[in-house]
């Protein structure tokens, strides 16, 4: 039988679900903010940050020279591409560092098992089975911050012991004021269902702040995350993710249209994070890269090595870093050979950034690297 406190849990774990799916915290008292954007589908980075300066690029990527023409100069050998303005202004401002020719350890091409890779951390696909960024949280005090994921459900890289949740805008139909009101008034004098309902009435005020659509665009997504990191007591670490990546055919159209949301997302990132941009790092990274060669359908195919972005205003930024291997000799004749490992950067990055020993960081987010050091020098002091 269903008494009167079974129905009000119920009911109320269904409308918060409706306004605030799966939101869980995990704790962490620091004043550094950290966002994961990860590009699902294996971005182009010999397309995002071009190698103009390489004597075998315009061989390779002559049908794309109107880009390569376009894009903006970072140093003798790099040159950012032209839908990534908002970053080229970070570059400027020292609040953009560039790593090129990157790959996690995985050497395949299936887009299942290198995410599988990229988010665990492990060596190999389904060596691990929890994320590196659910490890990250228990290198932290757990004190008042939160963790969330800017997604539909919890992607697999915040998975593990601490509990960790995602927040995505709801199909459903919004509730009226006079109901939202109403429920309000009838969970006042518990104490439990009280809580439970101001936290998700809180966080669908800040998804209908963030823009017309509730994020569904990537302006408003980064708007969005900025509200749950932006204040004091808000959220530490969250992760964004996007897709559409993978750009077969049709590259040229299809990638500049990514770029120019992924720069607009970081831009609203940024301005919603006013001051605490400051306090912030952000890293953009994908499972693998594409193919050197342009495909007989304006495309690329699955590579190796590939770009990888840190941004914020603790990054040491204003920089390519690259061991740049050319493009005369590719991985397996077709890829560009990776020179950095992806784990060694990442821990390195994380490990400045908070303030932590990073062998310890190494050793804990990417327990299968054997022999790799944490890249240092990546955050300011």
């Amino acid at each position: 039988m269903t008494d009167r406190r079974h129905f009000l849990i119920g009911a109320a774990a269904t409308l918060s679900a409706a306004f605030a799916p799966r939101l869980a915290y995990a704790r962490a008292a620091t004043e550094r903010r950290f966002v994961f954007v990860i590009q699902r589908g294996a971005a182009d980075g010999l397309a995002m940050v071009l190698p103009t300066g390489d004597p075998a690029h315009a061989a390779l990527r002559g049908a794309w020279a109107e880009d390569a023409a376009a894009a903006r100069r970072l140093d003798a050998m790099f040159a950012l591409h032209p839908a990534l303005a908002g970053m080229a202004a970070l570059y400027d401002g020292g609040q953009a560092l560039f790593a090129h020719a990157v790959a996690s350890p995985y050497r395949d091409r299936s887009h299942f098992d290198g995410q599988n890779v990229l988010e665990t951390g492990g060596a190999a696909a389904y060596a691990v089975r929890d994320g590196w960024l659910n490890r990250l949280l228990t290198l932290l005090p757990r004190e008042d911050a939160r963790a969330i994921a800017v997604a539909a459900t919890v992607p697999l890289a915040l998975r593990g012991v601490r509990e960790v949740a995602s927040y995505a805008p709801s199909a459903l139909p919004d509730a009226s004021g006079d109901l939202m009101s109403r429920v309000t008034q009838l969970y006042a004098g518990d104490a439990q269902l009280h809580a439970l309902w101001a936290q998700a009435v809180q966080t669908r005020q800040l998804a209908q702040e963030a823009g017309g659509d509730a994020g569904r665009n990537a302006a408003a997504t980064g708007a969005l995350a900025a509200r749950l990191l932006a204040p004091a007591d808000g959220a530490r670490i969250a992760m964004i993710e996007t897709g559409g990546w993978d750009t077969h055919a049709g590259q040229r159209g299809r990638l500049g249209t990514q770029l120019k949301a992924l720069d607009a997302m970081v831009s609203a990132l940024r301005t919603g994070l006013g001051a605490a941009w400051g306090q912030t790092l952000v890293l953009v990274a994908t499972e693998f890269g594409r193919t050197a060669r342009i495909n007989g359908t304006g495309g690329t195919d699955h590579g190796t090595a590939t770009a990888t972005m840190l941004l914020g205003g603790t990054v040491r930024g204003g920089r390519v870093i690259a061991d740049w291997p050319g493009l005369t000799r590719l991985y397996e004749d077709r890829d560009l050979t990776p020179t950095t490992d992806l784990d060694a950067l990442v821990a390195g990055a994380v490990a400045g950034h908070f303030g932590i020993d990073p062998a310890r960081t190494m050793a804990t987010l990417f327990p299968g690297n054997r022999g790799g050091r944490p890249v240092a020098g990546l955050i300011r002091a």
